[in-house]
């Protein structure tokens, strides 16, 4: 199962603090897909991944500037 979470247009620390309260709706072992514009958004998103055990994965930037991440809720 797989959720989408758009936060594009968002600035720091919006994407993160929405990726947070979303994560508690995602089941364990399954995956948010996040999409963002914000260019803090990679450093952020691994930091909070790290902290609170999460998988996190970076995919390709799509064409029009948007970035793309997957996170497996591990815990």
């Amino acid at each position: 199962m797989t959720q989408i979470l758009d936060t594009k247009g968002l600035k720091c620390p919006l994407p993160v603090l929405k990726v947070r309260k979303a994560l508690r709706t995602v089941p364990v072992g399954a995956t948010l897909t996040v999409l963002a514009t914000d260019p803090l958004a990679p450093l952020d998103l691994q930091h909070l991944c790290n902290e609170a055990g999460h998988d996190f994965q970076q995919e390709e930037s799509e064409e029009d500037g948007t970035l793309r991440f997957v996170i497996r809720r591990t815990v």
